[in-house]
């Protein structure tokens, strides 16, 4: 029997909510439907032990290929199913199973609720394209709002940024005391710990090079503008990329020229925001190519499924920079939140997560 979480039951969801709707509806920035704006779909194609499974709409019909035989399935059935599902999933704690969408999975050569994949394309749709009057086949990144958010940056030791600890020199007993600081908050007030004995903080580098260099390549500053961000969040009450990036741009640490009123801070970020979302990874060498070519599907709490189009680039980008927040991933796993000294320096490491509101 299949066993998943929200999330993973949400892109079954996904592909029977959409078949139902026969078309892919646009979001804006607050996850509300753009009725003026939406793409008629062909088929779905999922992946299922390296065979492809066409989900092709023929009027009322769903006609489900790639297996052994051709299977025909009203567009009402789908529907039925896309509204138990969401019932149930709403529901239901942890990981659960779901009998009844099961037996009509396997009916419709559905055998998994996650599509392998070793890229960040969930599904692929085959749209029409009104502007330009032509079929294109899209992949997108599907995340959840049913149940708990979804990250868009997974932390690991490759996310630890590394700052040096300047104008204070704490002794051994110092040290001790700061790293056993065992508060909910406690990085937060380790760091505060270090500030009231006047010590603060310069970014140094990041732990490792691949990560460093991806962010360089989207653009050169970013390893230091994230730096100050990621500071900036485990100092102050700020949480949210947007309430983040303008309280940098207040700040200005790389000292931007601001007479002109160009938002560098919110440009970059965006960047940086959109590259994670369609493919760049911390621990991969990034070449710049997107997995996701088509964007983001968000499944609402309500079930509305709201397609970020790669095309609508401002609205995909304003998505994720309203969208996301950065949050306080296990430094013991990590190995970050700690005063260590090397050679005749002591230095702190954060650790940059990037999860959905």
């Amino acid at each position: 029997m299949l066993t998943g979480n929200k999330g993973e039951w949400s892109e079954i969801y996904a592909l029977f909510k959409l078949l139902s709707d026969k078309r892919l509806n646009v979001g804006d920035a607050n996850l509300n439907i753009i009725e003026e704006i939406f793409y008629p779909i062909i088929k779905i194609i999922r992946e299922e032990s390296g065979v492809n499974y066409e989900y092709e709409l023929k009027g009322d019909l769903v006609i489900v290929s790639g297996g052994k035989e051709e299977i025909k399935t009203s567009i009402k059935i789908f529907s039925e199913q896309a509204a138990s599902l969401l019932i149930k999933m709403k529901g239901a704690k942890g990981t659960f199973s779901i009998e009844e969408t099961e037996k009509f999975m396997q009916y419709i050569n559905c055998t998994s609720l996650k599509a392998k994949s070793t890229s960040k394309t969930d599904i692929r749709i085959v749209i029409h394209d009104q502007k330009l009057n032509k079929s294109s086949e899209l992949g997108f990144s599907i995340k959840s709002q049913i149940g708990s958010e979804a990250t868009l940056l997974n932390a690991g030791k490759t996310t630890n940024f590394i700052y040096k600890i300047n104008s204070y020199s704490p002794t051994q007993i110092e040290i001790d005391k700061i790293n056993q600081i065992d508060t909910r908050s406690k990085i937060k007030d380790r760091l505060l710990y270090v500030q009231e004995a006047g010590g603060d903080l310069s970014f140094v580098n990041l732990e490792e090079n691949v990560f460093k260099n991806n962010l360089i390549l989207i653009d050169s500053l970013l390893p230091n503008i994230l730096a100050e961000i990621l500071l900036l969040f485990f100092t102050s009450k700020f949480s949210s990329i947007k309430d983040l990036a303008d309280k940098i741009k207040e700040i200005n640490p790389m000292n931007f020229d601001t007479s002109t009123h160009h938002n560098f801070y919110e440009y970059k970020i965006k960047r940086f925001l959109t590259d994670v979302a369609l493919g760049m990874t911390p621990s991969k060498v990034w070449n710049g190519v997107y997995d996701a070519t088509g964007g983001y599907l968000v499944v609402k709490e309500n079930g509305d499924v709201l397609c970020y189009h790669i095309y609508n680039r401002n609205q995909f980008e304003e998505y994720l920079f309203v969208n996301t927040k950065l949050e306080t991933a296990s430094s013991s796993r990590h190995e970050f939140g700690r005063i260590y000294k090397k050679d005749t320096d002591y230095y702190f490491k954060l650790n940059l997560q990037v999860r959905f509101i």
